[in-house]
């Protein structure tokens, strides 16, 4: 997801923060604001997706 987000977004971005856990734990969030949560939906998002929704959490 970070060589699709990046290149895209590089402008937008101030931080891209990754945080290791354990227990398959995913969780997106921009500006405060959690957009997908692995721990609550069960299945792991897809990543066009999750870039989709960056970009619309960015205004793009």
């Amino acid at each position: 997801m970070t060589a699709k987000l990046l290149p895209r977004y590089k402008r937008q971005i101030r931080r891209y923060e990754l945080i290791p856990s354990k227990g398959g734990c995913f969780e997106l969030t921009v500006g405060g604001k959690r957009l997908y949560s692995k721990l609550e939906t069960g299945k792991f998002p897809d990543e066009d997706a999750m870039v989709a929704a960056v970009g619309k959490a960015l205004g793009d």
